[in-house]
């Protein structure tokens, strides 16, 4: 948030059309501040659909703009911002950037709003994000370098595979507007197209690969599913303080930390590369490791045992309304992967391959063999699209959507260390109690 800030003068002296923060330029064709701008490229490319509790004309201001998504993405709509001027490929920055405001009917608004616009799309059979339209076959555009894209879909084996590779070849022209690295610059056509096709045909039963079966079991071999041995149990009645929280959050990060060391140590490749690399790797990836650990693996604890801890945590009044915005965007992301993750109910061996694909990041600095890295990644990656594709034959699009959530934890993760530290204990306690209650409850992601 304070690098947005540092804007042009004239940008500053703005106000936000939406909510009246201080804008930060022109964007999808009115002047709005980031926060606003985030929001509406979130809710039209993963065709979000809210709902207003109350008279559907809530109030918007900084302050308030949270607390109803679905007026918030209606005034986007009626000052002009213009959906079409949002990037298809869900990358960083917008197109068209010479279209302004736009006006269009009452009639459309209320087909956008309602997920109407969706409904041709929905009808395509998808193994969805969500049973509320948030479906998200992109990266964040937020705080994601390209060179934090997932490496490219292989081609180990089946004809999908081969039409993908000649579309994506015709299309080369066509993708993007900013360059960026080249093995990953088609990733967002071959998704998309890959969806498209594999909707399309029957899904075809085979065998794993002898490699992926053999690398797969090394990688599980390597982890720690034990529970986690840190206490989490609280009597009845007793108000758990702030610090009390905090301790016990630094205690969790504490043994997930150590548990990433181990792990280190019993990977397959740990021979192949030094120590220096593999101190570098650990040092960038440590908070996605964690994130990564606790949606997957470890989340009955966590959105379990944790939950209830946090549950007994009262905020005060002062902590309530000092929470900020970089804590408020982080909650809302967190939730929506979290339930992107559940829906999905991603296997040990889908995590473990997620877990060392993320880990082998060849985009970091410092790195001294950066070619070794980028072919392990690959292989890990073709390993788990080869895995995915035997296991859920009737799942076609399960591993873009799979491994598109990497990117998305590495924002998340990238931008949870501009969340004060006193304000973690909140910002778990909303997180939890969020996602319990909607998986205990079926409870509607955007209420």
């Amino acid at each position: 948030m304070c690098l947005v800030l540092c804007c042009h003068d004239q940008a500053e002296q703005r106000t936000c059309l939406i909510c009246g923060d201080r804008a930060t330029g022109l964007h999808y064709g009115i002047i709005s501040c980031e926060g606003c701008k985030g929001f509406f490229k979130r809710s039209i490319c993963n065709k979000r659909v809210y709902r207003c509790n109350r008279d559907r004309n809530c109030e918007m201001s900084r302050k308030q703009r949270n607390r109803c998504q679905y007026c918030r993405l209606l005034k986007c709509l009626q000052m002009g911002m213009n959906r079409k001027a949002i990037r298809e490929d869900g990358m960083p920055g917008g197109r068209n950037k010479s279209i302004g405001p736009v006006q269009i009917s009452d009639e459309e608004i209320e087909r956008i709003m309602s997920g109407q616009e969706f409904k041709e799309e929905a009808s395509l059979p998808d193994h969805s994000w969500s049973n509320n339209g948030d479906s998200d076959h992109s990266s964040p555009g937020n705080g994601v370098s390209e060179g934090n894209q997932p490496s490219p879909a292989s081609t180990l084996s089946s004809t999908r595979s081969m039409e993908m590779n000649g579309y994506v070849a015709a299309l080369r022209d066509q993708y993007m507007g900013t360059p960026v690295a080249q093995h990953y610059q088609f990733l967002p056509q071959l998704f998309s197209y890959a969806a498209a096709q594999s909707a399309l045909l029957p899904a075809q039963a085979r065998g794993l690969y002898p490699q992926s079966q053999t690398l797969i079991a090394q990688l599980v071999a390597a982890e720690d599913l034990a529970p986690l041995s840190t206490p989490m149990l609280i009597e009845d009645g007793y108000r758990v303080t702030q610090v009390e929280l905090f301790a016990l959050l630094c205690r969790l990060a504490d043994e997930l930390l150590f548990r990433q060391i181990s792990w280190v140590k019993k990977l397959p490749f740990f021979g192949e590369l030094s120590i220096e690399d593999y101190t570098c790797l650990l040092s960038a990836t440590w908070q996605e490791l964690l994130l990564l650990a606790c949606l997957t693996i470890y989340s009955a604890q966590v959105f379990g045992e944790l939950a209830d801890v946090t549950a007994k945590y009262k905020p005060s009044d002062d902590e309530l309304q000092g929470f900020s915005e970089d804590g408020m965007e982080v909650m809302e992301r967190l939730i929506y992967l979290f339930r992107k993750i559940h829906q999905l109910k991603i296997s040990n061996e889908e995590y473990a391959c997620m877990k060392a694909i993320n880990f082998l990041n060849q985009d970091i600095r410092g790195l001294s063999n950066v070619s070794h890295l980028e072919q392990l990644n690959k292989r890990y990656w073709y390993v788990c699209q080869d895995y995915t594709e035997y296991k859920y034959p009737h799942q076609p699009k399960r591993f873009p959507e799979v491994m598109m959530c990497l990117p998305e934890i590495r924002c998340i993760a990238g931008k949870l260390v501009n969340v004060p530290l006193e304000q973690l204990p909140l910002l778990f306690k909303a997180v939890l109690h969020s996602c319990k209650s909607s998986v205990s409850a079926g409870a509607d992601p955007d209420n």
